[in-house]
């Protein structure tokens, strides 16, 4: 069984449909990545799978339970976090309160310690910096927060909406390693990234997607030496 399937999804803005009934799954322990252009429908999967938006058709089930209709704040005690497209961190807290804000679904107090000394040791910035506002850190630091923030919750999946936007070659490569880091460390990831080629490089298998669409799938080396995929999201 599948840790995340998606089923015959159709998503509409209005009278605008922007998922056109597709199906995919991520099983437990992969990196699965979902790329394509902007305006793809990549985001707006993510929103869905989270709660954040409702489906007109289909459905979303997480461990074989279906989650189409559960609140947002409901599916993160499930086990899945959800990393968003530009970060979103509370600007006006610190470091530190962004991270408990993260872990506000847990009653653990005890574990809550040990999980925030693990975050601290992947993100050591954000222990040096754990007092600081989170509005005064560099994007870089910001994407760690959101990150680290996520991972407070002990997620079983998370899901990343774009985490190399804006940010230097240099952090990117960071990025990536602590995405793989953290898929090492028991942690199923579903990664939406502009970035194919970086994408592909670290995931086990790939949905390709175009207006709405999934139009091609395969292993994630594969698709990265599919001509097809070279010449529209590689630059090949």
């Amino acid at each position: 069984m599948a840790m995340l399937e998606v089923k015959d999804l159709e998503v509409y803005y209005g009278m605008i449909q922007a998922i056109r009934g597709i199906s995919f799954e991520v099983n437990e322990g992969e990196i699965v990545s979902l790329i394509g252009a902007n305006g793809a429908g990549k985001t707006t999967i993510l929103h869905t799978i989270t709660g954040l938006l409702s489906p007109k058709k289909g459905s979303v089930l997480f461990e074989g339970k279906e989650i189409t209709k559960i609140p947002a704040h409901k599916i993160v005690s499930l086990g899945m976090a959800h990393v968003p497209e530009g970060r979103r961190v509370f600007a006006q807290l610190s470091v530190y309160q962004n991270l408990k804000m993260g872990a506000y679904t847990r009653k653990d107090k005890d574990e809550l310690e040990k999980t925030l000394e693990t975050v601290y040791k992947r993100f050591p910035r954000l222990e040096e910096r754990k007092n600081q506002l989170a509005g005064t850190l560099s994007g870089g630091e910001q994407q760690m927060l959101a990150m680290g923030r996520a991972l407070m919750s002990h997620p079983r999946i998370i899901l990343m909406d774009e985490p190399s936007m804006g940010l230097s070659p240099i952090l990117v490569n960071e990025i990536f390693d602590i995405i793989q880091s953290v898929s090492a460390s028991g942690t199923t990831v579903l990664l939406v990234e502009q970035n194919a080629k970086k994408a592909l490089s670290i995931a086990d298998r790939a949905y390709v997607l175009e207006t709405g669409n999934i139009v091609m799938t395969g292993d994630a080396k594969e698709l990265m030496n599919d001509d097809s995929i070279k010449k529209a999201y590689l630059g090949e």
